[in-house]
């Protein structure tokens, strides 16, 4: 019989498990699967955001997304559609559910263990199909699984979870990038004043070529100097709404940058418009620092 055998849903930072369905079955070899899940559980992050893993008579299937995994345990001949069609309704009631920043700070295992009522509620239904044909788009999941199939897990990627082997790199460049914190209206201000500032460099620059076609005696290095200002500026706006390793040094370094184009500009600019670029390469700093990776600790790559 194809069933749906156990859930849970975990933080994807740290592997903290965030809720389960109780599980009453004794067998050996699901408790076996369920460890492999446990170890699964601490390294989603270096995995795709959908996959499978066959264990004997046992498939694993995880999707995660917005920090958070859901993982099942069910039976090999269950249908992969409804395996994550079921993870998909999980997610959904989750996002829907709790906050995201009680999800980070979340500090004791099964902090949301009131969900294992709606995880049980699905589980029956999903072990019932003829009751979902109403109630979910089979079409919908099938297509998505078609065009964009979930990766299969072997049992060499299970080792190198395990620790038993460092070689991830075919699945490396496929995993999902981690998922930072909701914008708030301070880091969209910061934002659009980063572009506007990065705008007025590129336009000054542009300005800047035009006078060394018309004057061979302008200093070329002002050019240089505008759009490295420029430059520091979008890829701060680049940090802020992308996951990036060394994040928060990079803006800094950014910031950096921002400065010292702007000293060398200073027979060019008055101290009001020096200090506001200044400032505003400041304020995109503090935003980037702020908006940390949903289910990290903060400051976690200074």
């Amino acid at each position: 019989m194809s069933t749906v055998l156990f859930a849970s849903v975990v933080r994807v930072g740290d592997g903290l498990p965030l809720s389960a369905s109780t599980d009453y079955e004794q067998d050996n070899e699901l408790q076996d699967t369920k460890r492999h899940l446990k170890g699964l559980s601490k390294k989603l992050g270096q995995f795709p955001d959908r996959c499978t893993l066959k264990t004997g008579p046992y498939n694993v299937n995880f999707t995660s997304a917005l920090g958070v995994g859901y993982l099942m345990v069910c039976t090999s001949n269950y249908p992969n559609v409804l395996a994550f069609c079921f993870l998909d309704e999980l997610q959904k009631e989750f996002i829907v559910t709790y906050d995201p920043k009680r999800i980070g700070s979340a500090v004791r295992p099964y902090s949301f263990i009131e969900f294992d009522t709606f995880i049980q509620k699905a589980k029956q239904r999903y072990n019932s199909p003829r009751s979902l044909s109403t109630k979910i788009n089979l079409a919908d999941m099938q297509t998505e699984i078609r065009l964009r199939p979930p990766y299969q897990l072997s049992a060499e990627d299970l080792q190198a979870v395990n620790g038993f082997s460092a070689r991830t790199s075919k699945y490396k460049n496929i995993a999902p990038s981690q998922m930072l914190e909701p914008v708030t209206l301070s880091g969209i201000v910061s934002c659009v004043l980063s572009v506007l500032c990065g705008g007025l460099n590129l336009l000054r620059g542009v300005h800047a070529i035009e006078s060394i076609l018309q004057n061979d005696d302008e200093d070329f290095n002002y050019v240089i100097a505008f759009f490295l200002g420029t430059a520091a500026c979008l890829y701060q706006c680049y940090l802020f709404a992308y996951f990036s390793v060394w994040r928060n040094s990079k803006s800094f370094l950014a910031l950096a940058l921002i400065c010292l184009s702007n000293m060398y500009l200073y027979e060019l600019r008055n101290m009001w418009q020096i200090l506001f670029h200044v400032a505003v390469g400041a304020f995109m700093t503090l935003q980037i620092k702020l908006r940390q990776p949903l289910g990290k600790a903060p400051d976690y790559n200074v």
